[in-house]
């Protein structure tokens, strides 16, 4: 199943959703702000959980307490509802820290 690309009012729709993520060419980006590296590193081991499940690796660093994640669905070429998916599951582990 071809993946699609969200765009114009839908891709608008789901960024008033996913608070915080910015816009960035064809890419989601979004730097994460932790008291110390060991919470921002607990965050990236927690995601990559996630990560292998959803099957879609995002493109990440760690800079001690931030780390910047960047989003995009390379096969179709843009954003896509998996995007979004991981980037609200990625908020939801960053809350619950």
């Amino acid at each position: 199943m071809k993946l699609m690309c969200l765009s114009g009012k839908k891709l608008e729709k789901e960024m008033n959703v996913i608070n915080d993520w910015k816009l960035i060419g064809n890419k989601l980006n979004k730097k994460f702000y932790f008291n110390d590296f060991n919470q921002a590193f607990g965050f990236m081991v927690r995601s990559a959980l996630h990560i292998e499940k959803l099957n879609h690796h995002p493109n990440w660093r760690n800079l001690f307490n931030i780390v910047e994640i960047s989003l995009t669905t390379h096969d179709a070429g843009g954003i896509t509802n998996k995007d979004i998916k991981l980037a609200k599951i990625l908020n939801t582990i960053q809350n619950d820290l």
